[in-house]
């Protein structure tokens, strides 16, 4: 019988990965990039330190994101970091190979789920398990997701946005959005071009929307000096942004995702939507935590929204209590072992 201990549950994001291990938490969380010298075809970073080369390298030195809109982009590259995230997650060379539960998008197709599935085996999963990040979400959330009653989940991640209303431990109605913390990013790097004819990169626009962005202008007025390079004269050049620009900025992404959770409670039966008014919507992921968001869904919806302790951890933790449910969960979810049986008839 697989040690329990060895049972690990993958956040396999766009922007960050975090790996859960049983009776431990969250015990890796690194951004989800690899550093790849072209010349030599030779991975030179994972993680963290990859990240730090962002923009920052030369010519034949590439820093890799492997994973775009919540799925597998580049399946090498995905399956060495998945493997170096694993082994250094388990501290040691794992003898055992480990139960391995995966939270990817509501809306992933059956080839993106494959992908999934045999990256995760061939990094040394014994058996590999695709969750709903939604599902995984209200789990870490400490949601009561196996009763007769609805509990509706925003998860807002670095590629997309999934939204969905669960009861008796399954998706009743639910949609993702290929839209995240990235595309606010992208916003706010077309924003300063178009208005202020600077160009900045991701992450100088990801600090511009940690330390002014906002969803709700009243309740946040700050400003940043932002540096750039000049696109009429090439040379570098400060600019200082307020908050009710970033607001501007970010406005029609944040609408997309407005409008999705509306569709999702309009599609939803009413005696869920009646357990959703008196529980009220909880938002996770690193995007819930743009300023005032969870009070313009608020009053969007007019319903309570919560944002739980750990957002950017929830999905993580949904994974690995998923792994201690897997009696009542088994039948709703993918493996690598009912892949396996489809391909053999």
């Amino acid at each position: 019988m697989l040690g329990l201990n060895t049972d690990i549950g993958v956040d396999l994001g766009t922007a960050t990965v975090l790996i859960y291990r049983r009776k431990k938490g969250v015990v890796l969380q690194e951004p989800s990039v690899v550093a790849v010298n072209n010349d030599l075809g030779k991975v030179l970073a994972v993680g963290e330190e990859a990240y730090n080369m962002i923009g920052r390298t030369p010519g034949n030195i590439v820093a890799i994101r492997p994973m775009k809109d919540g799925v597998i982009a580049d399946f090498s590259v995905t399956e060495i970091m998945l493997k170096n995230f694993i082994e250094r997650a388990c501290k040691r060379k794992m003898f055992l190979k480990p139960r391995i539960m995966v939270c990817v998008p509501a809306g992933i197709t059956s080839v993106e789920q494959r992908a999934v599935l045999e990256a995760a085996t061939r990094a040394g999963a014994k058996q590999t398990f695709l969750i709903e990040e939604p599902r995984a979400a209200a789990l870490g959330a400490n949601l009561d997701i196996f009763e007769p009653s609805g509990s509706m989940v925003v998860d807002i991640g670095g590629g997309t946005t999934d939204v969905a209303v669960l009861s008796l431990g399954d998706l009743v109605t639910s949609t993702s959005l290929r839209i995240g913390g990235d595309k606010f990013d992208e916003a706010i790097v077309q924003y300063m071009k178009n208005n202020h004819n600077l160009v900045i990169g991701e992450r100088t626009a990801e600090d511009i929307k940690k330390q002014v962005g906002t969803a709700y202008p009243e309740l946040k007025q700050d400003t940043m000096e932002v540096r750039g390079r000049d696109q009429v004269s090439g040379l570098p050049r400060n600019v200082t942004i307020s908050s009710e620009e970033v607001y501007q900025a970010l406005k029609e992404p944040v609408s997309s995702i407005l409008e999705c959770i509306k569709q999702v409670l309009e599609q939803t039966p009413p005696e869920l939507s009646a357990d959703i008014m008196d529980k009220g919507i909880v938002i996770t992921g690193g995007g819930s935590l743009l300023h005032g968001l969870d009070k313009l869904l608020q009053d969007e919806v007019d319903t309570p929204v919560y944002i739980p302790d750990n957002p950017i951890g929830s999905v993580a933790e949904g994974t690995g209590k998923a792994l201690e449910y897997l009696d009542k969960l088994e039948s709703s979810l993918i493996s690598s072992k009912s892949i396996s049986k489809k391909n053999r008839h």
